[in-house]
Protein backbone atom coordinates (compact mmCIF):
# COMPACT_ATOMS: atom_id res chain seq x y z
CA UNK A 1 0.00 0.00 0.00
CA UNK A 2 1.63 3.25 -1.14
CA UNK A 3 -0.29 5.43 1.26
CA UNK A 4 0.93 6.46 4.75
CA UNK A 5 0.04 8.85 7.54
CA UNK A 6 2.29 11.43 5.86
CA UNK A 7 -0.48 11.76 3.26
CA UNK A 8 -3.01 12.95 5.84
CA UNK A 9 -3.76 16.64 5.20
CA UNK A 10 -3.72 19.32 7.88
CA UNK A 11 -6.74 18.64 10.10
CA UNK A 12 -6.48 21.74 12.29
CA UNK A 13 -9.95 22.77 13.36
CA UNK A 14 -11.50 19.42 12.44
CA UNK A 15 -13.37 17.39 15.06
CA UNK A 16 -13.00 13.60 15.05
CA UNK A 17 -14.79 10.96 17.13
CA UNK A 18 -13.13 7.53 17.35
CA UNK A 19 -14.96 4.69 19.07
CA UNK A 20 -12.56 2.26 20.74
CA UNK A 21 -9.81 4.85 20.46
CA UNK A 22 -8.17 3.51 23.61
CA UNK A 23 -6.41 0.58 21.94
CA UNK A 24 -5.46 -1.24 18.75
CA UNK A 25 -6.60 0.29 15.48
CA UNK A 26 -8.54 2.99 17.31
CA UNK A 27 -5.51 4.16 19.25
CA UNK A 28 -3.37 4.36 16.12
CA UNK A 29 -6.17 6.23 14.34
CA UNK A 30 -6.53 8.68 17.23
CA UNK A 31 -2.78 9.27 17.40
CA UNK A 32 -2.48 9.92 13.66
CA UNK A 33 -5.44 12.31 13.67
CA UNK A 34 -4.06 14.19 16.68
CA UNK A 35 -0.67 14.48 14.99
CA UNK A 36 -2.42 16.06 11.98
CA UNK A 37 -4.02 18.68 14.23
CA UNK A 38 -7.54 17.31 14.68
CA UNK A 39 -9.53 17.65 17.88
CA UNK A 40 -9.98 13.99 18.84
CA UNK A 41 -12.62 12.49 21.08
CA UNK A 42 -11.71 8.99 22.24
CA UNK A 43 -14.95 7.14 22.97
CA UNK A 44 -14.37 4.11 25.16
CA UNK A 45 -16.14 1.91 27.68
CA UNK A 46 -13.00 1.58 29.82
CA UNK A 47 -12.08 5.10 30.93
CA UNK A 48 -8.92 3.98 32.74
CA UNK A 49 -7.56 2.46 29.54
CA UNK A 50 -8.69 5.54 27.60
CA UNK A 51 -6.86 7.79 30.05
CA UNK A 52 -3.67 5.80 29.51
CA UNK A 53 -4.11 6.14 25.75
CA UNK A 54 -4.57 9.89 26.07
CA UNK A 55 -1.42 10.17 28.19
CA UNK A 56 0.59 8.18 25.63
CA UNK A 57 -0.53 10.47 22.83
CA UNK A 58 0.19 13.64 24.82
CA UNK A 59 3.65 12.35 25.76
CA UNK A 60 4.41 11.99 22.06
CA UNK A 61 2.40 15.00 20.82
CA UNK A 62 2.27 17.60 23.62
CA UNK A 63 0.08 19.95 21.57
CA UNK A 64 -2.50 17.26 20.83
CA UNK A 65 -6.13 18.25 21.36
CA UNK A 66 -7.61 15.09 22.78
CA UNK A 67 -10.38 14.20 25.19
CA UNK A 68 -11.93 11.00 26.47
CA UNK A 69 -15.62 10.26 26.94
CA UNK A 70 -17.33 7.12 28.13
CA UNK A 71 -19.30 5.10 25.61
CA UNK A 72 -20.71 1.59 25.97
CA UNK A 73 -21.94 0.55 22.53
CA UNK A 74 -23.83 -2.38 24.03
CA UNK A 75 -26.20 0.07 25.73
CA UNK A 76 -28.44 2.33 23.66
CA UNK A 77 -28.87 4.56 26.72
CA UNK A 78 -25.09 5.00 26.90
CA UNK A 79 -24.92 5.77 23.17
CA UNK A 80 -27.65 8.38 23.54
CA UNK A 81 -25.97 9.99 26.54
CA UNK A 82 -22.60 10.10 24.78
CA UNK A 83 -24.08 11.68 21.65
CA UNK A 84 -25.98 14.28 23.65
CA UNK A 85 -22.79 15.27 25.49
CA UNK A 86 -20.84 15.59 22.23
CA UNK A 87 -23.59 17.63 20.58
CA UNK A 88 -23.75 19.94 23.60
CA UNK A 89 -20.04 20.72 23.23
CA UNK A 90 -19.53 20.51 19.45
CA UNK A 91 -21.46 22.36 16.77
CA UNK A 92 -20.12 20.01 14.11
CA UNK A 93 -18.33 16.68 13.80
CA UNK A 94 -16.10 16.23 10.75
CA UNK A 95 -14.99 12.62 11.17
CA UNK A 96 -16.73 9.67 12.81
CA UNK A 97 -14.79 6.41 13.05
CA UNK A 98 -17.09 3.52 13.97
CA UNK A 99 -14.13 1.37 14.98
CA UNK A 100 -14.81 -0.36 18.31
CA UNK A 101 -16.01 -3.93 18.51
CA UNK A 102 -16.03 -7.36 20.10
CA UNK A 103 -15.07 -10.58 18.34
CA UNK A 104 -15.78 -14.30 18.63
CA UNK A 105 -17.22 -14.15 22.14
CA UNK A 106 -19.65 -16.56 23.85
CA UNK A 107 -23.36 -15.89 23.49
CA UNK A 108 -24.30 -12.79 25.44
CA UNK A 109 -26.96 -10.12 25.19
CA UNK A 110 -26.70 -6.35 25.30
CA UNK A 111 -28.61 -4.43 27.96
CA UNK A 112 -31.34 -3.99 25.33
CA UNK A 113 -31.62 -7.72 24.59
CA UNK A 114 -29.68 -7.88 21.31
CA UNK A 115 -27.07 -10.50 20.48
CA UNK A 116 -23.88 -8.91 21.81
CA UNK A 117 -21.69 -8.88 18.70
CA UNK A 118 -24.40 -7.62 16.34
CA UNK A 119 -25.70 -5.25 19.00
CA UNK A 120 -22.28 -3.76 19.78
CA UNK A 121 -20.51 -3.83 16.43
CA UNK A 122 -23.43 -2.77 14.26
CA UNK A 123 -26.52 -1.58 16.13
CA UNK A 124 -24.61 0.57 18.62
CA UNK A 125 -22.71 2.26 15.79
CA UNK A 126 -25.87 2.57 13.70
CA UNK A 127 -27.58 4.46 16.53
CA UNK A 128 -24.50 6.59 17.23
CA UNK A 129 -24.28 7.59 13.57
CA UNK A 130 -27.98 8.48 13.54
CA UNK A 131 -27.62 10.67 16.61
CA UNK A 132 -24.45 12.44 15.42
CA UNK A 133 -25.64 12.89 11.84
CA UNK A 134 -26.92 16.46 12.40
CA UNK A 135 -23.43 17.51 13.53
CA UNK A 136 -21.82 15.64 10.61
CA UNK A 137 -24.15 17.45 8.21
CA UNK A 138 -22.99 20.80 9.63
CA UNK A 139 -19.36 19.99 8.77
CA UNK A 140 -17.84 21.21 5.51
CA UNK A 141 -17.26 17.65 4.32
CA UNK A 142 -18.22 15.10 6.93
CA UNK A 143 -16.97 11.53 6.75
CA UNK A 144 -18.19 8.35 8.41
CA UNK A 145 -15.87 5.33 8.43
CA UNK A 146 -17.08 1.87 9.47
CA UNK A 147 -14.51 -0.81 10.29
CA UNK A 148 -15.45 -4.09 8.61
CA UNK A 149 -13.58 -7.42 8.41
CA UNK A 150 -12.97 -10.23 5.93
CA UNK A 151 -14.87 -12.41 8.42
CA UNK A 152 -17.97 -11.04 6.69
CA UNK A 153 -17.29 -13.39 3.77
CA UNK A 154 -17.44 -16.58 5.83
CA UNK A 155 -20.65 -16.09 7.79
CA UNK A 156 -23.15 -17.46 5.27
CA UNK A 157 -26.60 -16.00 4.64
CA UNK A 158 -28.54 -14.02 7.22
CA UNK A 159 -31.53 -15.70 8.81
CA UNK A 160 -33.74 -12.63 9.03
CA UNK A 161 -36.36 -14.60 10.95
CA UNK A 162 -33.83 -15.00 13.76
CA UNK A 163 -31.42 -12.05 13.53
CA UNK A 164 -30.06 -12.59 17.05
CA UNK A 165 -29.37 -16.30 16.51
CA UNK A 166 -31.49 -17.56 19.41
CA UNK A 167 -30.78 -21.27 20.04
CA UNK A 168 -28.38 -21.45 17.08
CA UNK A 169 -25.58 -19.14 18.13
CA UNK A 170 -22.10 -19.57 16.65
CA UNK A 171 -19.45 -17.03 17.76
CA UNK A 172 -17.65 -16.57 14.43
CA UNK A 173 -20.85 -16.55 12.38
CA UNK A 174 -22.25 -13.84 14.64
CA UNK A 175 -19.06 -11.84 14.26
CA UNK A 176 -19.17 -12.22 10.49
CA UNK A 177 -22.79 -11.06 10.40
CA UNK A 178 -21.91 -7.94 12.37
CA UNK A 179 -18.95 -7.10 10.14
CA UNK A 180 -21.03 -7.61 6.98
CA UNK A 181 -23.63 -5.30 8.47
CA UNK A 182 -20.93 -2.67 9.04
CA UNK A 183 -20.06 -2.83 5.34
CA UNK A 184 -23.65 -2.85 4.09
CA UNK A 185 -24.54 0.02 6.40
CA UNK A 186 -21.75 2.15 4.94
CA UNK A 187 -22.75 1.37 1.35
CA UNK A 188 -26.45 2.07 1.83
CA UNK A 189 -25.88 5.13 4.01
CA UNK A 190 -23.55 6.59 1.41
CA UNK A 191 -26.11 5.91 -1.33
CA UNK A 192 -28.79 7.77 0.59
CA UNK A 193 -26.51 10.66 1.51
CA UNK A 194 -25.46 11.05 -2.11
CA UNK A 195 -29.06 10.93 -3.31
CA UNK A 196 -29.97 13.66 -0.82
CA UNK A 197 -27.05 15.85 -1.92
CA UNK A 198 -25.68 15.79 1.63
CA UNK A 199 -22.11 17.01 2.33
CA UNK A 200 -21.26 13.74 4.10
CA UNK A 201 -19.66 10.58 2.70
CA UNK A 202 -19.75 7.12 4.29
CA UNK A 203 -16.98 4.55 3.85
CA UNK A 204 -16.08 1.08 5.06
CA UNK A 205 -12.48 0.01 5.68
CA UNK A 206 -11.03 -3.48 6.16
CA UNK A 207 -7.86 -3.52 8.31
CA UNK A 208 -6.96 -7.07 7.30
CA UNK A 209 -5.30 -9.46 9.76
CA UNK A 210 -3.98 -6.98 12.32
CA UNK A 211 -2.29 -7.83 15.60
CA UNK A 212 -4.42 -5.93 18.09
CA UNK A 213 -5.79 -6.76 21.53
CA UNK A 214 -9.08 -7.85 19.92
CA UNK A 215 -7.85 -11.42 19.45
CA UNK A 216 -6.35 -11.76 22.93
CA UNK A 217 -9.50 -10.35 24.53
CA UNK A 218 -11.62 -12.77 22.53
CA UNK A 219 -9.44 -15.67 23.67
CA UNK A 220 -9.63 -14.66 27.33
CA UNK A 221 -13.40 -14.21 27.31
CA UNK A 222 -14.30 -17.34 25.38
CA UNK A 223 -11.47 -19.76 26.12
CA UNK A 224 -12.34 -21.47 22.83
CA UNK A 225 -9.76 -23.25 20.68
CA UNK A 226 -10.50 -21.19 17.56
CA UNK A 227 -10.14 -17.96 19.53
CA UNK A 228 -6.84 -19.13 21.02
CA UNK A 229 -5.62 -20.13 17.55
CA UNK A 230 -6.52 -16.68 16.20
CA UNK A 231 -4.75 -14.94 19.09
CA UNK A 232 -1.62 -17.03 18.52
CA UNK A 233 -1.41 -16.84 14.74
CA UNK A 234 -2.00 -13.07 14.58
CA UNK A 235 1.16 -12.57 16.65
CA UNK A 236 3.14 -14.39 13.98
CA UNK A 237 1.39 -13.36 10.77
CA UNK A 238 -0.62 -10.25 11.61
CA UNK A 239 0.38 -6.75 10.61
CA UNK A 240 0.89 -4.07 13.25
CA UNK A 241 -2.04 -1.96 14.50
CA UNK A 242 -0.44 1.09 12.85
CA UNK A 243 -0.43 -0.71 9.50
CA UNK A 244 -3.99 -1.96 9.98
CA UNK A 245 -5.24 1.54 10.79
CA UNK A 246 -4.03 2.95 7.47
CA UNK A 247 -7.13 1.75 5.61
CA UNK A 248 -9.57 3.62 7.82
CA UNK A 249 -7.32 6.66 8.03
CA UNK A 250 -7.19 6.83 4.24
CA UNK A 251 -10.98 6.56 4.12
Amino acid sequence: MGWSTSNIPDLTGKCAVVTGGNGGLGFETSRALARAGAQVTIAARNLAKASTAKTRILDEIPAAQIEIRQLDLSSLASVKGFAEDVLADRDSVDLLFNNAGVMGIPELQTSDGFEMQFGTNHLGHFYLTYLLLPALLRADQGRIVNTTSSARDFAGSYDLSNPHMRDEYKPWVAYGYSKRANLQFAIELNRRLEAAGAPVTAFAADPGFSNTDLQSTSSKISGGLSQKFSATTVKWWGQSPAEGALEQLRA
